[in-house]
């Protein structure tokens, strides 16, 4: 279960705030009633970070593109840009 601290309370009580996430699950800060931020357990966190593609994967997992896209992005101009007087 959630349990919400506001920032004041968190800081005064964070030994418990750690405590209450490694034992119960992620706890929720909140700053002027925003939530801002969340304690997790280190088995939370690394059970995300698992789940989480890297940054290759994450890239060629994307849209294939067929020969007429490449032949496409081949043909554009290169233009080197305008000329500016200075």
């Amino acid at each position: 279960m959630l349990h919400t601290w506001q920032l004041q309370d968190a800081k005064a009580k964070f030994s418990d705030v750690v405590r209450l996430a490694a034992s119960e699950g992620p706890q929720v800060v909140t700053c002027r009633g925003v939530e801002t931020a969340v304690v997790l357990s280190m088995a939370d966190y690394r059970r995300l970070e698992a789940s989480r593609p890297s940054l290759v994967d994450y890239l060629l997992a994307g849209p294939k593109l067929d020969d007429e896209a490449v032949a496409a992005i081949g043909q554009r101009p290169a233009d080197c840009g305008r000329e500016i007087e200075l």
